[in-house]
């Protein structure tokens, strides 16, 4: 019950972190330089997934200080609390720097190769060069096999961060779909201190989906590469090798099936996608 009880308010504060976050960060939202023309040609704030950096970095340092004064733990952030801080701020920190900057011709792991081979670097090479060295950095801390535990878990960890960029191309779409994802892993997890750290960074986006959904703000890949990543690096840290290795197999087939197909036709083409993916949005 207590287990319970401490998941439900790791949620909460990351959502109540979050809206927060949104009421004083307006002016923020507002500044031309994030603005991006959605789908439907609208002018929407896109990089909101900075939000969800401000309020998992605010909940972890609020923490933190509760520990120091008395009511809460005095032991500081675990393990588990530190590596999803970092995946957070890492992860959207490289998406950010292609909302920003990108824009080019380049698209998809085969075009951003391609141009780095040419020797044209591009914003989205460094954000799927980056995501994989930042993998390897959170899955090589003390406590970490190394060998093919390495391989395997940072593969899944930069895949997972790949493949909510790639669903990021409808309001709401990656939020719902993370929180499905979400849904099953956070039963596996439990309340320890995996589920705990996912619960805050999760109860952020959740904060974040009808604003979405409602096409007031975009995450861009500054929020969807996050998302990815805080998920798959729950699944490297809480979940049993065999598992690891099937999800990484799964992520890696959704890679390879964007290279040559989109994943927005497909929504298009299945009713009950099409339907789930249309859910909460606008007309």
């Amino acid at each position: 019950m207590l287990g319970l009880l401490g998941w439900f308010l790791a949620l909460v504060l990351g959502l109540a972190a979050v809206r927060l976050a949104v009421a004083s960060g307006q002016g923020i939202l507002a500044h031309p330089v994030l603005r991006r023309e959605n789908y439907r040609g609208r002018g929407v704030a896109t990089a909101a997934g900075l939000l969800v950096v401000v309020a998992v970095l605010f909940a972890a340092a609020g923490r933190s200080v509760a520990g120091a004064l008395g009511p809460g733990s005095d032991e500081g952030l675990d393990g588990a609390q530190t590596l999803m801080l970092v995946a957070v701020l890492g992860y959207a920190f490289l998406g950010f720097v292609d909302d920003l900057l990108g824009g080019d011709d380049a698209r998809g792991f085969r075009g951003h190769v391609g141009a780095a081979l040419r020797g044209r670097l591009t914003t989205g090479f460094v954000k799927l060069a980056g995501g994989g060295a930042l993998a390897i950095v959170l899955v090589a801390t003390p406590g970490f096999a190394s060998g093919r535990r390495l391989v395997v878990d940072a593969v899944l960890i930069a895949l997972a961060a790949n493949v909510g960029n790639l669903l990021d191309r409808a309001p709401g779409r990656v939020g719902k779909v993370g929180l499905v994802v979400y849904g099953p892993l956070a039963l596996a997890l439990g309340a320890g201190d995996v589920g705990l750290a996912l619960a805050v960074v999760m109860g952020a986006f959740l904060g974040l989906l009808r604003d979405d959904l409602h096409e007031r703000i975009m995450l861009g890949d500054t929020g969807a590469n996050a998302l990815g990543a805080a998920l798959g690096l729950a699944v490297v840290l809480g979940c049993g090798s065999g598992v690891r290795l099937a999800v990484m197999l799964v992520l890696l087939a959704l890679n390879l099936a964007a290279e040559v197909v989109s994943f927005s036709r497909v929504i298009e083409a299945i009713p009950p996608l099409r339907a789930f993916d249309r859910l909460g949005r606008r007309p």
